[in-house]
């Protein structure tokens, strides 16, 4: 492993946990949602799994029978093509991770790693299973707050008027009562939910943000005052290290963080296919409860919300003691206080340091279903129908410039096989176009 070798004097001095080393590397080394991988981390444990999964040795006969097993339980079938389509994928990242780096750097952000093995590690995205994190990054300075003190606000991204002041009211009311408000940090709904538990919040921490990139940097950039707020009195997380872009796909999984964070999720705004409708989506398979404000049934930023009431066992929100309902066995003081949460001590690339606390959330960024049945009115866009290997070639497709293949396998972490294969799909449905340096997305495609 280039750049910060797991067992080499490049690492700095106060990154000398190896095993939060490890699961650093393994969240630039696995797309987010990689079943196998995240399988194969809880199965081999985090250092065994960095060695194979690196290619720099091969899983033992009792080692890929132990594999084979639990995929089973979960019913995943692991062939051998699977595998070694999946190793040729982690291939061409291993030769970027930095581990030692990227825990560097976080570190002078005041943030850091959480992995599962911290006391501070939030037990709800256990629920995901196979599908769990492997770490969280955090930056900012509230605590990692308690599952069961705090509820999901999100929505669609070009709010209304109305959903505006809906937001505020209700993320308003909640913070004021001291939950923990949880969004995604995008336009709309998002950003109103999180200044609106900022300028009421009594919880610890007031709100969270959790971010579908890299924490060292704010995205969407319209919204950096607003996150630098949320760092200062909440918390930033996400699973992907520093450096990383975020993409549609990334979107997408970054709302099941969202969803398994907390006890229930709120929708205020959502059109027909929205990120917001996602979330929902995944806290209804979590067993969460999901809440929905209604609103007219003349505007398009509604429609999911209605959508999500006709066709799924969402519950109409109207004000906040409905909205406090959503949270089972209801909240009362002595719950709040006792769901402040727990300062990440040690969690951070200092193994002996007071790491402060993680802010973020999840909301409405990003594109794609709601797992809720139903067709949909509006337009059907290019990239819709792609499958997940097909949408992580098409995000990793420059604009402008061609990249050559190895460079758009290192973005997308799959094989070369697997991203030729798929460009020529993406080729023939005029989604990607090749030059002579590379391949770029096709100008038809759009963004």
């Amino acid at each position: 492993m280039t750049g910060d070798d797991m067992s080499g004097d490049t690492i700095p001095a106060r990154a000398t946990d190896e095993l939060r080393i490890a699961r650093a590397a393994l969240t630039r080394l696995l797309e987010p949602g990689s079943v196998l991988g995240a399988t194969a981390v809880r199965v081999w444990g985090a250092l065994r799994a960095v060695q194979i999964l690196t290619g720099r040795d091969s899983p033992g006969a009792d080692e890929r029978q132990d594999l084979r097993l639990v995929l089973a339980s979960e019913g995943v079938t692991l062939t051998e093509r699977t595998w070694t389509t999946s190793l040729a994928g982690w291939a061409a990242r291993a030769s970027s991770l930095a581990p030692g780096r990227d825990l560097d750097s976080l570190d002078r952000l005041g943030g850091g790693l959480l992995t599962p093995e911290d006391p501070e590690w939030p037990s709800g995205v256990d629920d995901l299973g196979p599908a769990a994190p492997v770490a969280l990054w955090f930056r900012g300075a509230g605590p990692v707050p308690r599952g069961s003190s705090t509820l999901a606000v999100v929505g669609s991204r070009d709010a209304t008027g109305y959903g505006q002041s809906v937001t505020r009211t209700l993320a308003g009311g909640l913070a004021a009562r001291g939950l923990t408000v949880m969004s995604g940090g995008a336009y709309g709904i998002d950003a109103m939910a999180h200044r609106a538990a900022l300028a009421s919040g009594t919880g610890m921490p007031p709100t969270v943000a959790v971010m579908a990139g890299g924490l060292d940097r704010y995205y969407p950039a319209g919204n950096e005052d607003l996150l630098r707020d949320v760092v200062a009195q909440g918390l930033l997380l996400s699973e992907l290290p520093p450096g990383a872009s975020p993409t549609r796909h990334r979107f997408l999984q970054r709302n099941r963080i969202i969803a398994a964070l907390s006890a229930a999720v709120l929708v205020v705004e959502a059109r027909w296919r929205s990120g917001a409708q996602n979330t929902a989506g995944h806290a209804l398979g979590l067993g969460r409860e999901v809440g929905v404000v209604p609103g007219p049934v003349t505007s398009p930023q509604s429609a999911g919300c209605h959508r999500l009431l006709r066709e799924s066992p969402a519950v109409v929100v109207s004000d906040v003691e409905e909205a406090l309902a959503l949270i089972p066995g209801g909240v009362d003081a002595e719950h709040i206080a006792g769901g402040r949460g727990s300062a990440l001590h040690g969690a951070s690339s200092g193994v002996a340091g007071d790491a402060g606390g993680p802010s973020g959330s999840g909301g409405s960024g990003g594109s794609g279903g709601s797992g809720i049945s139903g067709g949909s009115p509006s337009a059907a866009r290019p990239h819709d129908h792609l499958t997940v290997e097909e949408l992580l070639v098409y995000e990793a497709l420059p604009l402008r410039n061609a990249a050559p293949v190895d460079k758009l396998c290192a973005v997308a972490g799959l094989g070369p096989g697997t991203v030729m294969g798929t460009l020529k799909k993406l080729q023939r449905q005029s989604l990607a176009e090749q030059r002579e340096s590379g391949w770029r997305r096709s100008a038809a495609a759009g963004k």
